[in-house]
Parts: C-alpha cells; sequence; structure tokens
C-alpha cells in the first residue's frame, strides 16, 4: 500500500512538472514570436527600400533580404506549429455532429484538393450518434490528415472520407491512393519533430493524435508503399460518455 502511495505521488510530480515545462515553452514560444515578427516586417521594409535599385550590390543584398524573410516565415509556422502542439489538450467540448463537422473541413480543403488534381469522395453513416467536439481543435486534426493525404499524392489520386459507427462509437475513416508508408517511418510518424518532409516542424501527426486523445479517442493508421494508407479514427459517442461517467 506504502508503495503505491508513493507511485502514485511520483506520478503527479512528474505530471505537475510536465505542465509546468509545458507552460513555461508555450510561453516562450509566445514571447519569442513578437520580436521575430519585428524582424520580417522591418525586413520586407529594407526589401522595399531596396526594390527600386538596380546596382549589382543591391541585387545581392536583396537576394540575401529574401533568405532572411523566407527563414523568419519558416520560424513563425514552427512556433504556430508548435504553440498548436503545446495547447492541443485545452479543449471547450460540445455536443456536435460528426459528419457536419467534416463536410466543413473538407469544403475548406476542396480548392486545394480541385487544384492539386485530388477527388474526394464521401460516405457518411446514417444517424451517427452524437460526440462532444472542439470545434476548431477536431477542424485542425482532420486538416493536418488531409493535407498529408495530400502531400502523399502530388500528382493527384483520391482521398476518400467515410463515417460509420462501431459498436457505441464513431469511427472516421481517411483513405488516400498515394505513397504509402514504409514500416520503418510508421514507427516514428506520431513522435513529436519527427518529420520526413524538408523543412517539416514534425509536430502535425503528433499534434493531430493528442488533440484525439484528448477527446477520448484513438487514432490508427494502415500504409501500404506504392498503395496508400488509411487513418482510422475511433471517438466515444456522447452515450458513452455519459455511462461511463455514472
Amino acid at each position: 500500500m506504502a508503495l503505491e502511495k508513493t507511485l502514485s505521488e511520483i506520478h503527479d510530480q512528474l505530471v505537475e512538472q510536465y505542465a509546468e515545462i509545458a507552460q513555461l515553452a508555450g510561453g516562450l514560444a509566445h514571447e519569442i514570436k513578437n520580436p521575430l515578427s519585428t524582424i520580417r516586417l522591418n525586413i520586407e521594409l529594407m526589401a522595399e527600400d531596396l526594390a527600386e535599385g538596380d546596382s549589382p550590390q543591391d541585387r545581392r543584398v536583396l537576394r540575401k533580404i529574401d533568405i532572411v524573410k523566407r527563414e523568419c516565415l519558416r520560424l513563425e509556422e514552427l512556433l504556430n506549429d508548435f504553440l498548436n502542439f503545446a495547447r492541443a489538450h485545452k479543449l471547450e467540448l460540445e455536443p456536435l455532429n460528426v459528419n457536419t463537422q467534416l463536410r466543413e473541413t473538407l469544403d475548406f480543403f476542396r480548392p486545394r484538393a480541385v487544384e492539386t488534381g485530388i477527388e474526394v469522395i464521401e460516405y457518411y453513416g446514417n444517424n451517427l450518434p452524437t460526440v462532444m467536439l472542439d470545434k476548431r481543435s477536431f477542424h485542425r486534426a482532420i486538416l493536418n490528415l488531409v493535407l498529408n493525404a495530400q502531400q502523399a499524392m502530388p500528382e493527384g489520386g483520391q482521398l476518400v472520407v467515410r463515417t460509420r459507427t462501431v459498436g457505441d462509437r464513431v469511427a472516421i475513416d481517411l483513405i488516400d491512393t498515394g505513397c504509402g508508408i514504409e514500416p520503418e517511418t510508421i514507427k516514428h510518424l506520431f513522435d513529436a519533430f519527427y518529420s520526413t518532409k524538408r523543412g517539416g516542424s514534425g509536430l502535425g501527426l503528433p499534434t493531430t493524435r493528442k488533440i484525439i486523445e484528448g477527446h477520448g479517442g484513438l487514432i490508427a493508421l494502415q500504409s501500404e508503399p506504392g498503395f496508400g494508407t488509411q487513418f482510422t479514427i475511433i471517438l466515444p459517442s456522447l452515450k458513452r460518455l455519459r455511462e461511463t461517467g455514472d
């Protein structure tokens, strides 16, 4: 009994320390964004001042300024991804229809799908139970998966989005006809800062998993190199959540 109590106390201390570190890291990232935005703004103003110059020196300076601008933007994107990851556990849940939320996200993605030659095929289950969702975070999680699918199909392809019931839970399948994922890569796919993409933050899928788990759900994937990938999300229904709480 004493050992169990000690282990419980250690666990609570570790959770508290992790929360404190996460808060400090999030605060630091937020503070870095402000001066970084100022740097980028002033770099853009410098570029405007030099835009009319046509000397070799002016052109060399402008090329260097362009490099600094790109790196500033990359850092801002990394910081935004990190802040999204740090905030993924802060959910404001409300009873929502999964089909409706998916349609809204896919409507948002559709112009890019048309531009990149991706056909989005939707199959929505009937009479799905209501799910407690954080609307903004759920949108971000699904969008991360959809954008991953798009990047896996550089020559175009098909993305199937399907909803169904699994017992008293709701399942979402996202199936692409892309290049697939190697087994060794799958092992690390949800690790923070792991990325196979040049310039990627490696936080998209870890953030997605954190959001889904924050909803009491789980995410799994199956993939075959050369044939495509399927992500499956399973979420508890409002009915199940109530039964669990009773």
